[in-house]
């Protein structure tokens, strides 16, 4: 446990002073006891579990205290919560090497059964989108709680030509951040400064009506209500670089999930005269889940890959998070204290 306001825990320096306050007025009370016969004689006629029972109220109503005084500081923890997310984004690698066997029964069947499995588990509140991701990518279907559509979506995925992992992530980005702006025809995503002619007419009217709003970066990672799932099985072959497009994804807080599917020595395809190695390109995978701070798995079979789903489920749906629990402190110091003036109140007919 931490505190948001360490420096306010000297005020717990009064609880001591209270104590010794206490115990002073006992022996103030037990001198007056000898003075006065008749007082005396009613601490005689209070049986040891009478005496014992005078401390319980100021005792829990001290606790109550030092629980408020803690609660000043702000106490934090790290406590498992709901998750926040509100939208995920499956991020698919349709390229050829997908349909490598070393998965059975290949890289992209296992792929489709286990987003299947991972869309059903959601809970209703939970919205998703599809991406697919080969030479270009493009949003299949746009983030929706209908699971009829989504499983129709990755039933509709076709193999196709190139691997352009950073396209994937930019289009997964602008599914959920549609101001985001991106140039998928570069190797360096971030849209380039044109001046005059280089920009279009109608560019530049819309840019005159509207003040420019500057980006300001986020701490990566800090984008609690959408995160993205990125499966792929090989090296970037074309379009963007991801890692790039991995920082613009963490300067706007977004997490990668990344799943890499396949062997790491790869496997050898041919079709049509020519014969390639499509290999797993793991070191990738970490640096862009590392730089969203997330995290990578590896899949190296279905039943892997299968696992991985359920683990990313249960890590959406409820979340390790560091959390103020001052109210929580603030609430049990309230009972003590109402407790020790219930107690007071019918045993001794005072407060305290």
């Amino acid at each position: 446990m931490t505190f948001l306001w360490p420096e306010m825990l000297f005020l717990l320096l009064l609880v001591p002073l209270l104590l010794g306050l206490y115990f002073w007025l006992l022996r103030r009370r037990k001198r007056m006891a000898v003075r006065y016969a008749s007082l005396a004689m009613v601490r005689e006629a209070m049986g040891p579990a009478q005496r014992m029972r005078r401390h319980i109220p100021p005792l829990l109503f001290l606790l109550s205290l030092i629980l408020m005084l803690l609660a000043v500081a702000r106490p934090a923890a790290v406590v498992t919560l709901p998750s926040m997310n509100e939208t995920v984004i499956l991020a698919i690698d349709v390229s050829g090497s997908m349909r490598a066997n070393d998965v059975q029964p290949n890289r992209l069947a296992a792929a489709q059964a286990a987003a299947r499995a991972f869309i059903e588990d959601q809970p209703q509140t939970t919205r998703i989108g599809v991406v697919s991701f080969a030479g270009t990518a493009s949003l299949v279907q746009a983030p929706t709680r209908v699971k009829e559509d989504l499983l129709a979506a990755i039933d509709r995925f076709q193999l196709q030509r190139g691997t352009a992992v950073g396209s994937g992530i930019l289009v997964s980005l602008k599914a959920l951040i549609p101001e985001v702006e991106f140039d998928l025809q570069s190797d360096n995503p971030r849209p380039a400064k044109r001046e005059g002619g280089a920009r279009s007419l109608d560019k530049q009217v819309a840019q005159a009506q509207a003040p420019a709003q500057e980006f300001k970066p986020v701490a990566p990672g800090s984008y609690s209500s959408a995160v993205i799932i990125l499966l792929t099985d090989g090296q970037t072959t074309t379009g963007p670089d991801p890692l790039e497009s991995a920082k613009m994804a963490a300067e706007r807080g977004v997490r990668i999930f990344t799943v890499g599917v396949g062997t790491v020595n790869g496997e050898i395809l041919g079709e049509e005269g020519w014969s390639m190695r499509v290999r797993l390109d793991e070191d990738a995978l970490k640096d862009i889940a590392k730089t969203t701070h997330a995290q990578y798995f590896y899949a190296g079979n279905a039943t892997d890959l299968t696992n991985i789903y359920k683990s990313l489920n249960s890590r959406l749906v409820m979340e390790k998070k560091s959390t103020e629990i001052t109210a929580l402190f603030s609430a049990v110091a309230a009972f003590l204290a109402l407790l020790a003036a219930g107690l007071s109140m019918l045993w001794f007919n005072r407060i305290l």
